[in-house]
């Protein structure tokens, strides 16, 4: 039988009809483009990020994209940002005509690494005599992008110690943490908030999921909001007047219309998957795994997300985690995408998932693992 990875087949049939209500509106509306449901959505964002700026956008990358333009980075420039990441991250800072400049991750977390970023800046960079950063091949130091991969927010506090040094800014790519918090200072602040702009994404497979590409951009500063604004529509302010050069990156009605119904149960939808990474917890610990798998990290538990549940170990143990994990989402009756995906020395890119779960675990005990997952997950699952 083939399982798909992402079913959201239960969530489509709980919020159907007001889904269905929300479409229907806007098309009785005739207002398909930045109308009263893309102001409502943004707002909504603002009130749950507590942010005091919104700006939807038509992708997460698009998101990322935007924000470098508005920042003015281009030919000449870097971005120091972590290689494990979605291709996007980089390809945007590419495509402004910027360098990435990568730099390792913690080997706990997989987050870009703050002391990794000190690291780069004391080796391969140097002050000009204009007080600018730039690195041996000329390129001016401009920004910091880093990644809340998994769910899980980066070591802000840090980042932010280095970026106040060298003077950069720091744009954070949240496509995969919305509603994810960090002890920021003396507070607890959502992804997103803690940089000068911060960046999500609503794939349809994101924890937040539009039916189609959406996005969106945070901030604090009231003219960069601006600026963000008119850079999504082909840098025009007033209509048809064209200061800068920007893009078509604005986020569909519809696509707003739809968010704004699914945005109240994301709390709800966030505890249950944190319910359901508990279970693999305790049940990897039953099997006696603990030595032989490492678990992803949980520095500030209960704050962070669980949007991909990435393991390290073997491969005989790799292949009857991976098949485990998803026939058990499979006969969930509540939805919760956890996907493990690894191998006997590294964490494998996400985009290499599928091949790993096309394998059957030809091993007896990676057999009978799998099985015992099963049995335990639907004796359990009415309490979770």
């Amino acid at each position: 039988m083939r399982v798909p990875l992402l079913d959201l087949n239960e969530q489509y049939r709980t919020l159907a009809e007001p889904i269905h209500e929300a479409i229907h509106a806007v098309l009785a509306s005739h207002r398909f483009i930045l109308g009263p449901q893309v102001k409502a959505f943004e707002k909504a964002i603002c009130a749950y990020c507590k942010a005091p700026h919104a700006i939807g956008v038509s992708s997460g990358t698009d998101a990322l994209l935007a924000v470098l333009m508005a920042f003015g980075v281009g030919p000449g420039d870097a971005v120091i940002t972590t290689p494990y990441t979605f291709f996007a991250t980089a390809g945007c800072i590419a495509r402004t005509g910027a360098r990435p400049l990568f730099v390792d991750i913690d080997p706990i977390t997989y987050n870009i690494c703050p002391s990794a970023i000190q690291e780069c800046f004391e080796k391969n960079c140097q002050r000009d005599s204009n007080g600018e950063w730039k690195t041996r091949s000329g390129e001016r130091v401009r920004a910091i992008v880093p990644v809340h991969l998994f769910g899980l927010c980066c070591e802000m506090d840090a980042i932010h110690r280095v970026s106040e040094h060298y003077r950069l800014d720091v744009i954070e790519d949240a496509a995969q943490a919305i509603g994810a918090e960090y002890p920021f200072g003396k507070r607890a602040a959502k992804a997103g908030t803690m940089g000068e702009a911060g960046c999500f994404s609503f794939y349809p497979s994101k924890n937040l999921g539009a039916a189609g590409d959406a996005g969106m951009i945070i901030c604090r500063d009231e003219k960069l909001a601006r600026e963000l604004r008119i850079f999504r529509e082909h840098g025009m302010e007033p209509r048809y007047y064209h200061r800068v050069i920007g893009g078509n990156f604005r986020l569909d009605e519809i696509q707003a219309a739809i968010l704004a119904v699914k945005l109240p149960y994301l709390e709800r939808w966030s505890a249950a998957r944190r319910a359901a990474a508990d279970f693999y917890r305790a049940e990897l610990a039953r099997a006696g795994l603990a030595e032989k798998i490492t678990l992803p990290a949980e520095p500030y538990r209960g704050r962070g997300l669980i949007t991909i549940f990435i393991t390290n170990t073997s491969f005989a143990h790799q292949c009857a985690m991976t098949c485990a994990s998803i026939l058990l989402n499979a006969r969930s009756r509540r939805r919760s995408t956890i996907r493990l995906a690894c191998t006997s020395k590294n964490v494998l890119p996400i985009s290499v998932t599928r091949k790993v779960i096309s394998h059957r675990p030809s091993a007896p005990r990676a057999r009978r693992l799998l099985y015992q997952f099963i049995r335990r997950f639907r004796a359990k699952r009415s309490d979770m």
